[in-house]
């Protein structure tokens, strides 16, 4: 299978310029580049904006006990458009910079929805939209015990107004099934919890 890869790396692009169009909490930049061709030449220099984010950390939260997951809604001025609502059902995220991974996800889910991480299992990682922006996600399954969850969390100074909700797996999937839940984390954390929650219980009943 992996023949069918082209043997692409770093070396076959130039970045001929790079200019900051933008610098926030996000930054907006311009790229003047080119690369090699699937037919071993070299494209033209074109450019492509790019929304520069930092990396960040994503955890479901799972009672492997009561087959719960804990879920977060909040508001979201990029899901204004939503014609159900801005309020979106999320699981709990947040940025890093010179941090473990892991360290963040655990941090977060406190934050977020006031639990606290037994244990990770790593989902995977991927880019959000590399078509526009760099942003890379690292997606965990968390340990939890669920018996308490819920309640509203979040960190005032950073306006955030975040609602912690206990729900069983399945109802869960059916909320996935009907439209309900509209990013990316979610859907890809309980698809795969879904066919992996069998031997995820076995896995963390003997820790």
């Amino acid at each position: 299978m992996n023949d069918q890869l082209t043997p692409f790396s770093h070396d076959d692009y130039d970045i001929i310029k790079r200019e900051v169009l933008y610098k926030g909490i996000f930054s907006l930049a311009r790229y003047h580049i080119r690369h090699h061709l699937f037919n071993g030449a070299w494209s033209n220099v074109y450019t492509r904006e790019i929304l520069e984010r930092q990396s960040a950390a994503a955890v479901l939260p799972y009672d492997p006990v009561l087959d719960h997951v804990i879920l977060i809604e909040q508001f979201r001025a990029g899901a204004i458009a939503n014609p159900q609502s801005p309020w979106l059902i999320e699981v709990v995220a947040g940025v890093y910079n010179n941090e473990k991974v892991e360290d963040v996800a655990k941090r977060e889910a406190n934050e977020e929805a006031g639990c606290n991480i037994l244990d990770l299992y790593p989902i995977c990682d991927y880019f959000v939209s590399p078509g526009g922006s760099n942003e890379y996600l690292n997606l965990y399954c968390g340990k939890v015990d669920a018996s308490e969850a819920g309640g509203t969390h979040g960190l005032p100074e950073e306006n955030e107004d975040i609602r912690a909700f206990s729900l069983p797996l399945d109802e869960a999937l059916t909320l996935l099934q009907e439209g309900k839940i509209k990013t990316a984390p979610v859907i890809i954390s309980l698809l795969w919890l879904q066919i992996n929650r069998e031997w995820l219980k076995q896995l963390w009943s003997t820790k």
